[in-house]
């Protein structure tokens, strides 16, 4: 079963710290994302491999939107 991993408001993607296929462990800063000056590390909350990453760096994300998968 897959997690999906959405942001949790929007903003901008400004680093990536995985890449498909790479195993991660729970609590792992998957990518940071920049809303109001600040960025924010988004993690994983389970352990696994991350499946998919559908956002580069530069990307415009709204809230809700889907980031990565996890499997």
């Amino acid at each position: 079963m897959s997690k999906e991993i959405v942001a949790p408001m929007p903003g901008a993607i400004v680093k990536l710290d995985v890449k498909k296929g790479q195993a991660v462990a729970e609590g792992e800063t998957l990518l940071f994302l920049e809303a109001m000056k600040m960025e924010n590390p988004i993690v994983t909350p389970v352990a696994g491999t991350v499946a998919d990453i559908l956002v580069n760096v530069g990307d415009q994300v709204a809230t809700h939107q889907l980031l990565a998968m996890i499997e």
